[in-house]
């Protein structure tokens, strides 16, 4: 799997660099690893993205499913319990800032806080740094410009203007349009199905115990799935560990246009406007 967060500096406005020879968590360095929100909860079973100061010493992707726990020589922990490694990052526009990407661990609690620590092979871990936790705290996976990663289910096509991306075939997403536009996203909580941490559903399709509200332009669009992709019969992966699928039919009376903004609702949280899709009639 290709990754697919995007990185950016703006969510380390504020915060204080610690220049140590120890990794170093930064404060509120825990995201939610598709949305970036600062000050929020992260829930378990999603994907989070920490940020630190020497925090790792090359770049390197998770290479199979499911997950390890280690990946050069780095490794994370909340609360004592080890989380799937997708990716460490040194990240070139931040100086002495780095960017370890993970899953959340499930059998974490869903209140309160846990404390993560990073170990480094042959360095002492980090000071353990508290981070809060709910059941579900939703965000939107994104691509350069605040593009949502939304696919039209008739073609496969990104719900962006026509040639926004070269060698992708772009065009708006069209209200009414019943094969569904899918969406991509974490942190949507549990679903109807045990699922194991670092993995995908040993069943094709899950459903999440509570279905989020979508909103594009402010409108609420009609929700057919909300779940966790898995394993077919055959036992061949079609999913994606802590990413939720979410389809929709974008409702009448939503406003049209190049970029107009995708939200989900859960848990009293509501994700970034800042994400958008192109819609049309």
């Amino acid at each position: 799997m290709k990754r697919i967060w995007s990185i950016t500096v703006l969510i380390l406005t504020g915060a204080a660099a610690v220049y140590s020879q120890t990794p170093a968590v930064v404060d509120g360095g825990v995201l939610n690893g598709a949305s970036f929100a600062k000050g929020q909860a992260v829930a378990p079973g999603s994907l989070v993205s920490v940020f630190g100061t020497n925090l790792v010493s090359t770049q390197a992707h998770l290479s199979s499913v499911p997950v390890s726990t280690t990946l050069a020589d780095v490794s994370v922990t909340f609360d004592g319990i080890p989380a799937p490694m997708y990716d460490t990052i040194p990240l070139a526009a931040v100086p002495n800032i780095d960017q370890i990407n993970v899953q959340l661990p499930w059998n974490l609690p869903t209140s309160g806080t846990v404390n993560v620590v990073v170990t480094r092979t042959g360095m002492p871990p980090s000071s353990p740094v508290a981070i809060p936790v709910t059941p579900s705290a939703p965000g939107i996976f994104f691509t350069s410009g605040f593009q949502a990663i939304a696919f039209g289910n008739s073609d496969g096509a990104l719900a962006a203007p026509v040639g926004a991306f070269p060698g992708l075939t772009t065009h708006p997403a069209k209200i009414g349009d019943p094969t569904t536009l899918v969406i991509f996203a974490t942190g949507l909580g549990p679903v109807d199905a045990t699922v194991r941490t670092g993995d995908v559903p040993d069943v094709l399709v899950t459903h999440t115990l509570t279905t989020p509200t979508v909103l594009v332009g402010g409108v609420a669009a009609q929700v057919g799935f909300s779940g966790l992709v898995g394993r077919d019969s055959n036992g061949v992966r079609q999913g994606f560990v802590g990413v939720y699928q979410i389809n929709i039919v974008i409702q009448p009376g939503t406003p049209t246009g190049p970029a107009v903004p995708l939200q989900l609702q859960m848990n009293g949280i509501t994700s970034t406007n800042q994400v958008t899709i192109a819609v049309s009639n």
